[in-house]
């Protein structure tokens, strides 16, 4: 019998934890260790800091639903991982030893790289269901006595979509209470232009974008680099094609949300050959670690290199249908090994993404992510937003079934043929 372990419990770990329940051998024995007792939507964060959902909405209790489904739970979180003796030792000062490793923590949120930056100090977050909640009552109160917002994405950042979301969803929820009037919006990114969401565009991304931005009047800076945060002010640096600085920005607010930059969580990092300078997880074709070949990653906590050099530093996001082929691919291979045969599956590194504007929305598909591309296609519509409802629905579903069917795929497509929209061609 074997002991395989997977640290994590998002939308990546939750998921692989019930994969291998299905790859590995009748007596092999599967636990999932996570830092959280409860499993988190992440992708409606932006609906929770409007008030659109609750934390309960979106949050379901992981030891009830991996119990009722043969997979041990220990809630406990990582204090720091010994891959060389196959063993992760626990916050609580315990430890849990492994055959198998499969890393899917996400990331660590990088607040402290900037002065005054996060939701402890200036600016609010999405990025967690807690700080969501945060989020909205600071919202209500702003609601109440509206001004300016600045809300983006800062230097390193690797998760561009949110921001966006978040920028459409204020303004959407502002125009429904009837103050959208009273709130200037500025949209402050690391990106070189709009629309290249760390992956150099995907479609007409830019052309889409850009005309949301300017039909809700928000403006925007890119080639940004937010150098601190005061109390009601942001201040930026905008820099040119050489990455010299070109302008400098006092942006006053009275609300502000902007996505952090990613690292590896504490556990992870200076680990010599199993993460990077930055904490990630290094990993091969199959998902598995060069140097420890019983350890796995996938999803947020994995390296990538980005795609090309920025003026200001930008990351490769790892959006949902990409993480789903990854989570195929580790339970495959694992599934394999424990049975002698060699690790030969590999996920498919192609990226779609809802993107929802709370009336509206953007869908964009990437075959694969990052370019030159088979598929390049983006469009827009009121589906988009149905579809992101629907994939909630079905994610959270999925979460409580124990079902291994691959939700993200099946719902944009079948929303595409709801919204008589043709599909990419594969």
């Amino acid at each position: 019998m074997a002991h395989i372990v997977v640290l994590g419990g998002g939308i990546g770990g939750v998921s692989c934890a019930y994969e291998l329940k299905d790859s590995v051998r009748k007596d092999d024995r599967v636990t999932l260790v996570s830092n959280k007792s409860f499993f988190q939507f992440t992708p409606s964060n932006p609906w929770v800091a409007v008030n659109w959902r609750t934390k309960a909405d979106i949050t379901i209790d992981l030891g009830q639903v991996l119990q009722k489904h043969g997979i041990d739970f220990n809630a406990a979180g990582a204090a720091h991982v010994h891959p060389a003796e196959n063993r992760i030792e626990l916050t609580d000062g315990t430890s849990i030893a492994y055959d198998y490793l499969v890393i899917a923590t996400g990331p660590e949120l990088a607040f402290d790289e900037i002065e005054g930056f996060g939701p402890q100090q200036n600016t609010n977050s999405i990025c967690d269901v807690d700080h969501a909640m945060d989020a909205n009552g600071r919202w209500e109160d702003f609601c109440k006595d509206p001004g300016p917002i600045v809300v983006g994405a800062v230097q390193g950042a690797s998760c561009y979509g949110p921001a966006y979301e978040f920028a459409m969803i204020m303004d959407s929820d502002l125009r429904k209470r009837r103050i959208r009037d009273k709130v200037p919006m500025t949209f402050v990114t690391a990106e070189p232009y709009i629309g290249h969401l760390g992956v150099g565009g995907i479609g007409d991304t830019k052309g889409l974008l850009e005309s949301e931005m300017r039909q809700r009047h928000i403006k925007w800076i890119t080639n940004a680099k937010v150098d601190k945060v005061e109390p009601g002010k942001v201040h930026v640096t905008e820099v040119d094609d050489d990455g010299k600085p070109k302008k400098a920005h006092e942006l006053p607010f009275k609300y502000s949300m902007m996505l952090p930059a990613f690292r590896g969580i504490p556990a992870l990092r200076g680990i010599e050959g199993l993460t990077n300078p930055r904490g990630f997880v290094i990993v091969d074709k199959h998902q598995r670690n060069p140097k420890f070949p019983n350890v796995f990653g996938l999803g947020v906590c994995i390296a990538i290199a980005p795609l090309e050099q920025t003026p200001v530093p930008v990351g490769v996001p790892k959006t949902g249908f990409m993480i789903e082929s990854m989570v195929t691919a580790t339970a495959l291979n694992i599934g394999k090994l424990l049975r002698g045969e060699t690790a030969t599956n590999e996920a498919t590194w192609n990226a779609i993404c809802l993107a929802d504007f709370g009336d509206s929305g953007v869908a964009f598909v990437a075959m694969p992510q990052n370019p030159p591309r088979n598929v390049n296609w983006a469009s827009s519509g009121r589906w988009v937003h149905v579809a992101k409802v629907a994939f909630e629905k079905y994610f959270l579903h999925k979460v409580r079934s124990g079902t291994t069917e691959p939700y993200f795929e099946k719902v944009v497509m079948k929303m595409l043929d709801i919204a008589k929209i043709k599909r990419p061609a594969a």
